[in-house]
């Protein structure tokens, strides 16, 4: 249970990072919806990165320095994975010239 913590603050903090990116990225912006699930898969993703890299607390990480670092992690995460798919769709749908 002491894991689930971690991983649910990382999860919400990519889906307002996803969010909070594509606010101020309008090009790269894919919707509030897709934002947000990509902000969600980002921001697992960087807490796990984060936690592979030992910069972010390993185990339960329920006192306030593994909390700060979910918020962090999953925030960033959240927000370069979306800045990332936004490039990709913004590259696949221009036309050719």
């Amino acid at each position: 249970m002491g894991n689930i913590v971690p991983l649910i603050i990382q999860l919400v903090s990519g889906a307002l990072g996803g969010n909070v990116a594509g606010g101020l990225l309008k090009k790269l912006s894919l919707g509030t919806v897709l934002n947000s699930v990509v902000g969600i898969l980002g921001g697992g993703l960087g807490g796990q990165l984060l936690k592979v890299l030992g910069v972010a607390a390993q185990g339960g990480g329920t006192d306030i320095g593994g909390i700060i670092g979910s918020i962090a992690g999953g925030g960033v995460g959240g927000g370069v994975l979306m800045a990332i798919i936004g490039a990709i769709k913004g590259a696949i749908s221009k036309p050719a010239q």
